[in-house]
């Protein structure tokens, strides 16, 4: 498949007590996420549990998703607290707007 053809979403996930966040990017938000929190991520997710989703952006292609997920490993607590100062889980609004 054309790599600049398929949607893509960064995220970002966080632990329990919110001290470590992590950064990717997918063409499958649902699934990847899911995958996060069966234990099924990648190796620093699976060690530090980042399993909690805090913030997602949706992109028409995956190559502009790719890039942003470069730019933001630079400032990405700022940028959550903007939209979820208390930095709650998020997963169940993003499951019930899937749903709809």
């Amino acid at each position: 498949m054309d790599m600049t053809k398929r949607s893509g979403y960064i995220y970002i996930l966080s632990n329990k007590v919110r001290t470590v966040l992590y950064i990717g990017v997918t063409a499958d938000l649902i699934r990847r996420v899911y995958n996060h929190r069966m234990g099924e991520g990648s190796t620093f997710s699976c060690k530090y549990k980042t399993k909690y989703l805090l913030y997602y952006e949706t992109y028409n292609s995956i190559l502009p998703a790719i890039e942003r997920e470069e730019q933001l490993k630079n400032w990405k607590l700022e940028l959550i607290k903007k939209v979820n100062p208390n930095l709650r889980d998020i997963w169940p609004e993003v499951v019930g707007d899937f749903r709809k």
